[in-house]
């Protein structure tokens, strides 16, 4: 970009954003062109499992980097019951990387937002992006299942668990793993590490490796490139005591090397704008259909769900039927 966006004008832009407020999607559109060079790392896992930690020591030690890279920080939190807002508890873990202006961190609310991102996630991205942030690291709410929404915006995705917290079980079945390209056991210095480790092992063989991976899946489509081989690495850190950082950032380098020679980044790139668009499309599509409803024939019809004499997708199907597409 010619003129880069200041700091100040970078949250107010945020802000915007996430409010929906005119002007906003204008600023997109221009941003857009100047965007895809960064490095979009998500980083999801179980609540306590120290996501909050381990984001700020990678950060840390990128900085620390003799050629550091700009580091945005987008933290999703909790929605606050009370004002709707972000709790801010990312802000207070993370307070340490304020004095440094090649961070910037930005806490959203997940505003009741399925799969652990906030809705504007995406758009707040391509503004970081924009805005000449080499490496972006979101870290996503830590709702369990609901988090394999953050592999349709990263390009490579961390999960990270905790010795002892007997999570990896649940994550098979939640489909957590199979988002993977990276795990990493934080908390390592606790007991029972070797074990978590070990039934991380036997889940990756259950898990299968790239289902649903980063985007919307064609049925007549490879799961993933013919020359991508990867396996996702568990790695035994403490960031709490700054040990094991490094080999992170290795894997991560690792994965974006392997990502680049087997043209997957590519695949998984257009697979992310895809989700993307449906997803939107989807999100238009509903707005477009309950403005065109007439309220006495969408509460009709609810009334007949609700008293059960109508089920709900034929329901649905009666509502699509009147709007004549």
């Amino acid at each position: 970009m010619e003129h880069p966006l200041t700091r100040r004008e970078l949250a107010r832009l945020i802000t915007r954003i996430e409010n929906g407020e005119r002007g906003a999607q204008d600023a997109l559109n221009a941003l857009y062109p100047h965007s895809g060079r960064a490095r979009i790392i998500g980083v999801t896992g179980a609540p306590g499992s120290g996501k909050s930690t381990l984001v700020a020591e990678m950060t840390r030690v990128l900085r620390e980097q003799a050629n550091p890279p700009r580091v945005a920080i987008v933290a999703v939190d909790p929605s606050s019951p009370f004002s709707g807002g972000a709790i801010l508890g990312d802000r207070i873990r993370m307070r340490d990387l304020y004095g440094d202006p090649g961070v910037f961190i930005r806490s959203m609310a997940s505003r009741g937002a399925l799969g652990g991102i906030a809705a504007a996630t995406a758009d707040v991205v391509t503004v970081l992006d924009a805005g000449g942030f080499e490496v972006i690291l979101i870290e996503t709410v830590g709702a369990g299942q609901l988090e394999v929404d953050v592999a349709r915006i990263a390009q490579t995705v961390i999960v990270v668990e905790a010795p002892g917290a007997g999570d990896e079980v649940q994550a098979v079945k939640a489909g957590i793993l199979e988002i993977a390209d990276i795990i990493v056991v934080n908390k390592a210095d606790r007991e029972g590490v070797a074990q978590t480790v070990s039934a991380l092992k036997m889940a990756l063989d259950i898990a299968p490796a790239g289902a649903g991976h980063h985007g919307a899946q064609a049925d007549n489509e490879p799961v993933q490139s013919d020359a991508y081989h990867w396996q996702a690495p568990i790695l035994k850190v403490s960031a709490l005591n700054r040990e094991g950082i490094p080999d992170v950032l290795a894997a991560l380098q690792h994965h974006a090397e392997m990502l680049a020679a087997s043209g997957e980044g590519e695949r998984r790139r257009r697979k992310r704008v895809e989700a993307d668009i449906q997803a939107r499309l989807r999100e238009l599509l509903l707005q477009h259909a309950l403005h065109a409803l007439t309220n006495s024939d969408y509460q009709r019809v609810l009334a007949a769900a609700d008293q059960r004499t109508l089920h709900p997708a034929e329901a649905a199907r009666r509502l699509l039927q009147s709007l004549n597409l």
